[in-house]
């Protein structure tokens, strides 16, 4: 099984086998509340009649078109719609299968736009520790994970080069973007000293680092990064699979933050994780340079995917999008989010809780170390599921992130269940 202790797993199995609005069902019959929307993924809740409906009747009148030299129109419409929601200039989409491969088609897309433009000695990413990307070989390289990093060293991309993270010692129980830390930009600019600007052609972060516990950018961190890129020529990727479509208050939390890249990747949420989906989202300029460095006729980007833009997909990305409008979503979500915070930071009591973060609908609960790192974060996982809270755990971080429909009554069930799970964790 993916990213499980196999052998816990079969020792003590965790079986979901029904899902409705924001709760869950296990094969012990146990509700638990989805306090982390699946994994990011489903911000409009389960089993939307609304999505259902879409899908079983795209699957009625057209399962599946090849991707290549045709197409499904709706996808033209789908297109349409997100760049209606995408920042600046960004309204040029491509569509993949997840945000692994999301990320992996933006740093073929950026090659080919430098190549185009006579820059093909760019070959050097940036990213950044701690981050995560996706689990494809350039994902991954352009990740900071150690033991992701660690494990598959021998296989990833050449000319990889991280920043440090932003997440500073006296980042402690800070409710929003800290004060301090913006000068960790500078890292980037090191970096242009010590391997040549001319040779970098992107760097790579997520606006709020997600999985590995919520680290939320410093106040003009974010700018910084924006400045050099723009001083040197380096495309800037905000990688969104994880803050795109509401989670930050915002559709993008390159709006909530006041800083546009050139490119933006997405997944999960797209489609309410109902059907595997990924999209690229590029300025204008970007795809431009690509079309014209190639004469008419002929493939412009050597690069796609046999489910790129499928109906079955489109119909529920489609769907999703109607919710997005019709509920509000995107200023339901940035109204929730102070009674959301307020909540989760109300547990900085528990003698358990090292540190509390978070922005918008999500937060990162990291514990207090007792055997071995990531021992902790596990254990308090498995004593709230009992409970009945489910959630992400990362490490010793505990990543909450209720989905966008979520009501106040919700919230309290979600931090009085938290509560206990942790207050018996502690007692063990």
């Amino acid at each position: 099984m993916p990213f499980t202790s196999n052998r816990d797993f079969k020792e003590h199995p965790r079986l979901i086998t029904e899902a409705k609005g924001v709760y869950l069902k296990d094969h012990h019959g146990q509700t638990h509340i989805d306090a982390s929307s699946g994994l990011f993924c489903n911000p409009l809740g389960h089993s939307r009649k609304e999505i259902t409906n879409a899908v079983t009747k795209q699957l009625e009148q057209l399962d599946y078109v090849q991707p290549f030299q045709q197409g499904f129109g709706g996808s033209f419409t789908l297109a349409g719609k997100i760049a209606k929601h995408t920042p600046g200039n960004l309204n040029r989409i491509f569509f993949t299968l997840c945000g692994s491969s999301a990320v992996e088609t933006a740093i073929k897309i950026i090659i080919a736009y430098h190549k185009a433009r006579g820059q093909g000695q760019r070959f050097r990413f940036v990213g950044r520790e701690r981050a995560y990307h996706g689990m494809n070989i350039g994902a991954t390289s352009v990740g900071g994970m150690i033991n992701n990093v660690k494990t598959f060293a021998s296989v990833l991309m050449p000319g990889v080069v991280h920043m440090r993270h932003t997440h500073l010692p006296d980042h402690k129980f800070i409710k929003g973007q800290p004060t301090t830390g913006a000068e960790m930009a500078e890292d980037l600019e090191r970096i242009c000293m010590n391997f040549g600007s001319e040779n970098i052609a992107a760097c790579i972060v997520e606006p709020v680092a997600g999985s590995t516990g919520t680290l939320v950018p410093p106040k003009g961190y974010l700018n910084r990064l924006r400045e050099i890129c723009d001083k040197h020529g380096i495309i800037l990727i905000f990688d969104e699979v994880i803050t795109g479509w509401g989670r930050m208050g915002s559709a993008f939390a390159s709006q909530e933050f006041g800083v546009i890249p050139d490119v933006i990747t997405m997944a999960k949420a797209t489609t309410n994780g109902v059907v595997p989906m990924g999209a690229v989202a590029v300025k204008e300029e970007i795809y431009d340079a690509v079309m014209d460095a190639s004469p008419k006729g002929a493939v412009e980007l050597f690069h796609g995917y046999t489910y790129s833009g499928i109906p079955v997909a489109v119909a529920a990305a489609l769907a999703v999008q109607d919710i997005f409008e019709k509920e509000n979503i995107f200023k339901r979500s940035k109204e929730m989010s102070p009674y959301f915070l307020e909540g989760l930071f109300s547990l900085n009591d528990l003698g358990a809780v090292d540190n509390i973060r978070g922005y918008g609908m999500m937060g990162g609960i990291d514990m207090k170390l007792k055997v071995k790192p990531g021992r902790a974060g596990f254990e308090c996982f498995k004593s709230c599921y009992d409970v009945g809270v489910n959630f992400k755990a990362t490490g010793d971080c505990l990543i909450i992130a209720p989905p966008l429909i979520c009501e106040k009554k919700h919230i309290d069930e979600i931090i009085e269940k938290l509560r206990t799970g942790i207050s018996n964790y502690n007692k063990k």
